[in-house]
């Protein structure tokens, strides 16, 4: 007579069958592999690619997993490859990095705010881990 037991693959495939939309997978907090993806819109302006280098370092240094989007591809092909592998939250530094603002994006509603470089680690910090 075998055994029968929940593994890890049967938990994180119920995952992905409750938690998607047409855009792809939406991982819950709990089981995510990255609780946030930085998205660098663009590589080549110097300033906007070195606030996302810092602040992906600064959110490593908090505590969260962190993965860095700085390909040298359209911001719209980045958007649609963090919405496909689901990562909870994306922070996009673009053109308004200059005024200390990038914009935080919940994968799961949807919403997108602009929040102030200085408060956005803390902001992504409390959001990740909350209810965890």
């Amino acid at each position: 007579m075998g055994s029968y037991g929940i593994g890890v693959e049967r938990i994180i495939t119920a995952a992905i069958e409750q938690r998607h939309d047409d855009d792809g997978i939406i991982w819950p907090k709990s089981l995510t592999p990255f609780h946030v993806i930085v998205t660098i819109t663009n590589v080549k302006q110097d300033d906007v690619r070195a606030a996302g280098e810092k602040i992906y370092a600064d959110l490593q240094r908090a505590g969260l997993e962190v993965l860095l989007d700085d390909r040298d591809e359209r911001a719209g092909v980045k958007f649609k490859d963090a919405d496909l592998i689901g990562i909870p939250y994306r922070i996009t530094i673009g053109k308004k990095a200059s005024d200390g603002i990038v914009e935080l994006f919940d994968r799961g509603s949807k919403q997108s705010e602009d929040v102030k470089i200085s408060d956005v680690v803390g902001r992504v910090q409390k959001l990740a881990l909350a209810g965890l």
